[in-house]
């Protein structure tokens, strides 16, 4: 007979004891965002830890980099049981913010915290959503914890809103394109199935996807130009101090291109308070599935190399609001 193992429940202040110093910075980490957004059927990208919203400071805003309209997701952790002084802090992050998405995260909901979940969904229009989420630690035996999460409270119609979603995103109801994209995007993740460098998601019907380059604001990212008939690798700078770190990148561009051994395009884009620096490629059709083996021969090092060249990098940038 085959001996099976026991789950015990671990207390989550024994893996960790301050909720900003300990449980924050492990939930920004790239697989658990990942294991949250699973939950929640959204694919989270970590923008910012402890963003300052007036006197407050929200202690992790995503983007939901699946959805058709990326706007911010807020989520607020705690490690007690819900209050209403967390309650009030969500609400005023949402607002400043102007997020879409608020993601409450606790040891244990009061009722009435959950039944105020359900009725700001039910007050809500459409395109704002409210969840509320227990984190469990499991093991078993001498087995290393394993965090769970439990949908509380959730908008009304969530469930089938993520059926007809997940409907649409089918190849079926696809266009060709969307279905070529898809497809390319599958092939490259399982090129990385084995890189010890770039992580990949979850593919999605789009002419771009995504990587973390280990710093929130900014990432590195893959992209299909069928207008041009290029393909490309970036790194994206998006907050509000990315012109202030494209130039503390601009002055090694001498450096960063030998160490990579080819030319990029620096695109400062001050206008759209974003920065992108760039490696194409030529393209001739997507559709000649045929040529994908030789664009992947050139994407994969290329992330690769860009994700080594600018990881230390990134980490190192300062602004004057940073300092």
């Amino acid at each position: 007979m085959t001996t099976l193992g026991r789950l015990e429940r671990v207390d989550l202040r024994a893996e960790w004891s301050k909720e900003n110093r300990d449980f924050t910075p492990w939930l920004a980490r790239e697989e658990n965002i990942a294991l949250l957004g699973e939950t929640l059927n959204m694919s989270l990208e970590v923008e910012q830890e402890e963003r300052r919203v007036g006197r407050f400071s929200a202690d992790i805003l995503c983007k939901d980099t699946g959805a058709t309209d990326a706007g911010w997701v807020v989520v607020e952790n705690q490690l007690e049981t819900t209050d209403y002084s967390h309650l009030g802090q969500i609400l005023t992050y949402a607002a400043g913010l102007e997020a879409k998405t608020c993601i409450w995260v606790a040891a244990k909901f009061h009722e009435e915290h959950r039944a105020a979940i359900d009725w700001l969904n039910e007050i809500s229009s459409d395109e704002f959503q409210f969840f509320g989420l227990e984190i469990e630690l499991w093991r078993i035996g001498d087995s290393v914890a394993a965090p769970k999460f439990n949908i509380i409270a959730k908008p009304n119609d969530w469930k089938r809103e993520v059926g007809r979603s997940a409907r649409a995103m089918e190849p079926a109801n696809l266009t060709e394109t969307k279905r070529l994209q898809l497809a390319f995007w599958e092939a490259l993740r399982d090129r990385l199935a084995g890189s010890q460098t770039v992580r990949s998601q979850k593919p999605s019907p789009q002419h771009w996807t995504t990587f973390s380059i280990g710093r929130s604001g900014m990432h590195l990212g893959a992209i299909i130009s069928t207008r041009d008939d290029r393909i490309g690798v970036e790194i994206y700078l998006g907050d509000q101090h990315a012109n202030a770190f494209f130039g503390q990148l601009e002055q090694e561009k001498g450096e960063i291109e030998r160490e990579l051994g080819f030319g990029l395009v620096w695109m400062p884009l001050p206008e759209r308070k974003a920065c992108r620096i760039i490696a194409y490629h030529p393209m001739r059709d997507l559709s000649d599935k045929t040529s994908w083996n030789g664009l992947l021969s050139w994407m994969v090092p290329t992330l690769e190399k860009m994700h080594r060249a600018f990881s230390r990098r990134v980490r190192k940038l300062t602004s004057d609001d940073l300092l």
